[in-house]
Order: structure tokens, then sequence, then C-alpha cells
């Protein structure tokens, strides 16, 4: 199953998100959508899976939980927000990712593209960065992998002009 990986729209849309997530099979949205109008479009190209981040309204919070944690392709997947990342993760989840850790945890929040393995919880912390344009980051990145039985296979880091 192949994967993209997005976070930090922040309601920007961009017509290379379909471009680069033509090959998937679902979405990802790891919160701050922005706008209602961003996840339709994106659910319209593939399935979407997706969280609300800090900045979202009622309207994205209606339709995505705060923690969304799932199986795919034999995979425990766990999306978050607002997460941290290996050696520094957020009180908010850390207590969860202890005691039950996934195999794949995607968080955004930063704006900071970090794909990082977590030795001692034996999970794939994958953040994608920021997607839309407004934050500070200098570049806007999404991710694709694949989920084969288990096993993360072709993780791309794709950056996207301006």
């Amino acid at each position: 199953m192949k994967i993209g990986i997005l976070s930090d729209t922040h309601a920007w849309w961009d017509e290379k998100y379909l471009q680069y997530f033509d090959s998937c099979d679902e979405i990802w949205h790891a919160g701050d959508v922005g706008s209602l109008e961003v996840a339709q479009r994106l659910n319209e190209f593939r399935p979407l899976r997706a969280v609300y981040g800090n900045i979202d309204g009622q309207d994205i919070r209606r339709l995505y939980p705060q923690i969304n944690r799932f199986r795919v392709a034999g995979t425990d997947i766990l999306i978050k927000h607002i997460g941290g990342y290996p050696g520094n993760y957020d009180p908010s989840i850390r207590g969860s990712l202890m005691v039950r850790p996934p195999k794949l945890f995607i968080s955004g929040h930063s704006h900071i593209l970090k794909v990082k393995y977590d030795k001692t919880l034996d999970m794939l912390h994958i953040n994608p960065g920021a997607a839309g344009k407004q934050g500070f980051h200098k570049v806007r990145t999404l991710v694709r992998l694949t989920i084969d039985n288990g096993q993360f296979k072709d993780l791309e880091v794709i950056e996207l002009a301006d």
C-alpha cells in the first residue's frame, strides 16, 4: 500500500499534492489542515485519514479526531498533530507511546521534516514537515512511502517548489 503523507497545509492548496500523490492508495494528513476545502479536495482524490491540529476550527474537528490510530497493511499506525519526536515526545502522547507503541508514529506541528527510527520503542517516526505556505519553514515538503506486510519501503521526501 502506497501512502502520501502531509501536514500543516494551513488552508493552502497546491495542485502538486495530486501530482505527487497520484500513485498513492491513501493520503494521511497530520493536522493543521486549515480549511474544509483542502480536506474535501484531498478526500475526493484519494481516501483521506487525518487528525485535527491546533489551528483547525470546529468544522475540521467534527470530521477528524485528535488522535487517529488504525491498522493498515499489517501495521499499527498512530497520527497526532502535536507529538514531538524520538527522545522528546510531547507529554500529551508520551504515555500512550510508551505503553503501546505503534510501528509508525506520524506527527506534524513543528514544520520541520524529520524521519527518525526510535530503537527503544521499535517505531518509525515521521514528521512530513509543512506542505502549506504559512510558517517559518523555507521549503514545503511531502512524504511518500510503501507499507508492505508491516515493512516500510521506498520512503521518499518531496520538496515542493513555490
